[in-house]
């Protein structure tokens, strides 16, 4: 349903309560109403998530799930996937009610409509993105809202910002991060994509490429007459999906950005330099970003694409905002579970080891995310401890997920972490299957189910003698995946700090 005509413009004093408050997206949303002027309380279960944090920096507690908390006073009610009506108290006391009840996606498609809105989407490099262009638009005081699906450090340790110059009565920019998963992006109503990558995932609800392609298509196909299509030529399956839009759609204005692209947005790498990347795009100059790999330095190209056609639009000349977009970039340093470093100790025999935290669990995301620690912390030793997510993404790329290490020199796996939607007895895949098949292309593999297991195995390797000559620099411990073994991590982290 469309509820663009029925969500209010104006939320001062609008008393909205979300089900699953504490979820990314939706805590994020109700960072974004609650800097609108909106009331909001909200509902979860009682487990500590780091949404708390964001929540309770703008005085927000989730209460329990219980049908009390829909009062007369609550106009609207917004309700993740994780929840549907029929079945949660708070949900079945607002339909008796009557009150309009809207999905996250939905609402975040009704805030979409009424702004000049971006989409950024993509398997990969959705949050990094979104993050990035929330950053060079806070840095360049375009009135504008940013939502992403995580923390980011630039945003003041938010999930949004929301520029200086903002206001929600006149002509604004909304950008936000849109996810493919179950076609959720369909509900946005973007006026510029931005799409980093496509290919195969979420194997339970597209079981081929082409399913999941289709649905880049038809998102695609939203944009109105003319509208930007942002997109990376670097990307075969972005490549090939433009394809089939252009088919359907030869009125959308396309605009390629990476090494591939011919135009304004043709990227070439630099060096690597004292703790930044260098690199050139188009005729605009050198830009430098201070986080590692090259899929960043795309992502951030893609930034800086859209944030120029906004200038366009405004009637700005973007070559007078250059420098302010490349001090910007400066800025961003990641957010939550993008290559975050968690964490710095010493090793028993007084090597530094950083430890990371990232969210990749698709193999091209773990792959290209390796190589860019790689070539970032080029004197260091790395350490991957990988936990997969969901039986069928695992079984469906067991071979591209076996050979995803190459840049890693010691890979621990744990157990698989699957989906409530899964039915795990039934799997004919496990985490020791997939550390066999990953023996076949890398020489340090160990599995370890748990984390408890993981972590001693991760201590015992800080605990070897590094070779000075390939390594003075020390040590780099990676927990990687969508599930919670960034655990692992902790544990080892507060070992060597005790």
């Amino acid at each position: 349903m469309d509820f663009s005509s029925t969500f209010p413009h104006d939320f001062n004093g609008v008393h909205i309560h979300f089900v699953g408050i504490k979820g990314t997206g939706m805590a994020a949303l109700v960072e974004l109403l609650h800097r609108r002027g909106a009331v909001i309380t909200g509902s979860d279960v009682s487990e500590r998530f780091y949404t708390d944090e964001v929540l309770e920096k703008i005085g927000i507690h989730a209460l329990p799930f219980d049908s009390k908390n829909i009062t007369d006073k609550i106009q609207f009610v917004v309700h993740s996937s994780a929840y549907s009506v029929g079945k949660n108290p708070d949900l079945i006391e607002a339909e008796k009610r009557g009150l309009p009840i809207l999905l996250y996606t939905e609402a975040l498609g009704a805030l979409s409509a009424a702004a000049y809105s971006a989409g950024v989407c993509g398997v990969h490099g959705k949050t990094t993105t979104t993050g990035l262009c929330g950053t060079i638009l806070n840095g360049i005081n375009l009135p504008a809202q940013i939502l992403a699906g995580s923390v980011i450090s630039s945003f003041g340790d938010s999930c949004t910002v929301t520029t200086k110059s903002f206001a929600a009565s006149q002509k604004h920019y909304f950008v936000a991060e849109t996810c493919e998963y179950q076609r959720h992006f369909m509900d946005f109503h973007p006026r510029k994509i931005i799409m980093t990558s496509v290919e195969s995932d979420h194997q339970d609800y597209y079981p081929t490429f082409e399913d999941i392609q289709k649905a880049f298509v038809d998102y695609a196909c939203l944009l109105p007459k003319n509208g930007d299509l942002i997109y990376c030529a670097d990307d075969k399956g972005a490549v090939d999906t433009v394809k089939l839009i252009l088919e359907k759609r030869p009125d959308i204005k396309l605009i390629p950005y990476g090494e591939k692209a011919a135009g304004d947005f043709k990227l070439t790498f630099g060096r690597v330099e004292s703790g930044r990347q260098y690199f050139s795009v188009g005729n605009f100059g050198e830009f430098a970003l201070c986080v590692p790999g090259e899929h960043n330095v795309r992502n951030a190209t893609a930034a800086i694409a859209l944030t120029l056609a906004f200038l366009k639009d405004d009637g700005i000349d973007a070559e007078e905002k250059i420098p302010e977009i490349k001090k910007s970039l400066l800025d961003f340093a990641g957010g939550k579970r993008r290559s975050e470093i968690v964490g710095r100790a010493k090793s028993k025999n007084g090597d530094e080891v950083i430890f990371i935290d990232d969210y990749g669990h698709h193999p091209t995301a773990i792959k290209t995310t390796l190589k860019g620690y790689r070539d970032f912390y080029k004197k260091h030793r790395i350490i991957v401890d990988f936990m997969s997510h969901t039986y069928t993404r695992t079984q469906a790329l067991l071979e591209e997920f076996a050979s995803s290490f190459a840049s890693a020199d010691d890979v621990i796996i744990n157990k698989i972490y699957g989906s409530a939607r899964e039915d795990a007895s039934a799997a004919t895949v496990t985490g020791e299957i997939l550390a066999e098949h990953a023996k076949k292309y890398h020489k340090s593999v160990f599995y370890e189910r748990n984390f408890d297991d993981a972590a001693q195995k991760g201590l015992e390797l800080l605990s070897g003698s590094l070779d000075k000559s390939k390594y003075p620099d020390g040590w780099i411990f990676v927990t990687m995946g969508a599930g919670d073994n960034w655990k692992v991590g902790k544990k080892i982290l507060e070992e060597l700090t005790k």
